[in-house]
């Protein structure tokens, strides 16, 4: 097998597959993991051809290094399509199906202009409704079709196009989070550098199988369960989003039955299956060969991971199989995190972390209720980690929470066609004049040799002085709120004049006008006793209400808005008068539209 350092790019690994294990299973789609003959499966020489079928097409029509948007549903077709680019010597732009609501939609839109892509590729089952998307976006002019169709291209006529490692092969749009979406300029390098980190820091071989159920359009499923799996010839075995938020179990059971090794999803997976998955169900699964349950995306919670392993125990959950990591689009994904081992947890005066300032408690103090307890995500591999003060560019001391700054060859490009941000984000200095790095809009701390992010930049709310995060408050209200624990919630601040904090989140099962009042008073008085804050407006929310990422990341700038703009119907809201009249201020048009995210405007950070 052709290592990772002798390879001259990605097709030549996969082509290499093909040859030493053909009639292995490269990808395999389950649609319920517990009845038999219900997976579809593509094998190591079926995706090769499938891959020449489609780049005979795409160089007969399209020119070396045009973008090719890629919309399909979870399953085999992506992979087929995605290496098809390869092959041809394309830069592959996965995207989510356009969807119905108008949101969706708009973001596809706006992916497939700033790409100027020269093609669109999806499957039969959805070119109907791509065509209808592209038709109400006025793209009529670029070329679309289905790659599932028995006349779709010819895997003879395919010629291995002129590419190497430093040839651009993916723009991996951000999900947006944070601000407008960006393409991230991956090369073969980038990726082929990364899966190797991430199979040395794990212990990663061939015989590791892989499975979950992120999207592939998204970096954690791309670059984190797909390509990992077929650059080591392994098998990737996937089961689709909806099944696994619908069924949380059945992600379990995939892993139990299809043998998995490495399975990754963000920490609100983890806490699904915490909180759905029933006494039966459990007792009908066997992890004890899951080696290693990544913990990353979002930020890792001391709690869910602790109480995972423990509830899972029963059914084989080693406590040292859950890792926590820590990575983005911008790096290929993967910047640090450590094999098996024990959760690294280390509890810190909450006080000092609101003025960054990292300080570990003593075992005395340890169990006293003026600490937070942060998860280590490991070690950075193969990344110089720079802790900068984000407004000054000062490298900070030892203990400081900081921004985080990378260096290394996993390091994306930059933003496709933003110079000015690619020159901002990726080619920082700090004001010593050590130069290279890539700011990551991550706060955090080295501490020990270990990784610790403590949340967002541009997210971090400033009252009355004080550096909070709103994840904290999210965590807070939910494990205090019994009838908030199982759904999502944003935190987040509004200028009026000066900052006050919105709490919206959402709730389950029925509740009467008594108990929704009782329950907003609530939350405002364990946001008041726990964290000494005032909160001036509570929304109550339907069940899907408040906007994710496709990850699972809360969009917090994007829920500003719609609460500044009266547009996020609650089933029931408490709102400060001055609030109040913000809104109406708002919808009469005498105040400008709202700012999304002040500080990052600032364009100093990643989105």
């Amino acid at each position: 097998m052709i290592g990772f350092e002798q390879a001259k790019n990605v097709a030549e690994v996969l082509r290499q597959h093909a040859l030493q294990r053909p009639e292995q299973d490269a990808v395999t789609l389950v649609s319920d993991p517990g009845r038999a003959g219900a997976a579809l499966s593509m094998s190591y020489r079926q995706l090769d051809s499938e891959a020449r079928r489609i780049a005979s097409w795409l160089q007969q029509r399209c020119a070396l290094g045009d973008r090719v948007l890629l919309l399909y549903a979870p399953g085999l077709n992506f992979a087929a399509a995605f290496f098809g680019c390869i092959y041809a010597g394309m830069v592959a732009v996965p995207a989510p199906l356009p969807g119905q609501h108008q949101h969706q939609q708009r973001r596809v839109h706006r992916i497939a202009t700033d790409a100027a892509v020269a093609a669109i590729l999806t499957d039969s089952g959805n070119l109907g409704a791509v065509a209808e998307w592209a038709a109400a976006q006025q793209l009529d002019d670029i070329t679309r079709l289905a790659t599932d169709t028995a006349d779709f291209g010819d895997p003879e006529a395919w010629r291995m196009p002129a590419i190497g490692r430093d040839t651009l092969v993916l723009l991996q749009y951000t999900s947006g989070s944070t601000g407008e979406p960006k393409g991230v300029m991956v090369t073969h390098n980038n990726l082929l550098h990364n899966v190797d980190s991430l199979r040395r820091a794990y212990g990663l071989t061939e015989h590791t199988r892989f499975g979950g159920w992120i999207p592939l359009y998204h970096d954690m499923g791309l670059m984190g369960l797909l390509l990992p799996a077929l650059f080591l010839g392994s098998t990737c075995i996937l089961i689709t989003p909806t099944t696994f938020l619908k069924r949380p179990h059945l992600w379990l059971r995939m892993i139990d039955r299809y043998d998995i090794g490495f399975s990754a999803a963000p920490n609100f997976a983890f806490e699904l299956c915490l909180r759905r998955v029933t006494e039966e169900q459990l007792a009908e699964l066997d992890l004890s060969r899951w080696r290693y349950a990544a913990n990353g995306s979002e930020p890792v919670q001391a709690h869910t991971i602790v109480e995972f392993a423990k509830r899972f125990a029963a059914a084989g959950f080693g406590a040292d199989v859950v890792c926590p990591c820590y990575g983005m689009a911008e790096t290929t994904l993967f910047v640090s995190g450590n094999g098996r081992r024990l959760p690294v947890l280390c509890r810190v005066d909450s006080e000092l972390l609101e003025r960054h300032r990292f300080a570990p408690l003593g075992a005395s103090a340890a169990a006293g209720g003026n600490g937070r307890e942060l998860v280590s995500c490991g070690t950075a591999h193969d990344f110089d980690v720079l802790i900068a003060d984000p407004v000054t560019c000062n490298a900070l001391p030892p203990g400081a929470i900081g921004e985080i700054w990378l260096r290394g060859p996993s390091v994306a490009q930059g933003y496709w066609r933003n110079p000015q941000a690619t020159s901002k984000v990726f080619n920082a200095s700090a004001s010593n004049g050590d130069g290279g790095y890539f700011r990551t809009g991550d706060l955090g701390v080295l501490h020990g040799g270990e990784l610790y992010v403590t949340g967002r930049f541009k997210e971090m709310l400033i009252v009355h002085g004080r550096n909070l995060y709103p994840q904290d408050i999210e965590h807070e209200v939910r494990a205090q709120h019994a009838e908030l624990s199982t759904g999502a919630g944003a935190v987040f601040t509004v200028a009026a004049p000066h900052e006050e904090v919105v709490v919206t989140h959402e709730i389950r099962g029925q509740c009467g006008p008594d108990l929704l009042r009782e329950l907003a008073l609530g939350v405002k008085t364990t946001v008041l006793q726990e964290l000494g804050l005032r909160v001036a407006a509570v929304v109550l929310l339907r069940p899907g209400s408040v906007l994710r990422t496709t990850s699972g990341k809360i969009q917090r700038a994007a829920m500003r808005e719609l609460f500044i703009n009266d547009g996020l119907s609650p089933v029931y809201e408490e709102v400060a008068p001055h609030l109040h009249a913000l809104r109406q201020a708002r919808r009469a048009g005498s105040l400008p539209p709202p700012v999304l995210e002040t500080m990052a405007q600032e364009d100093g950070v990643a989105a």
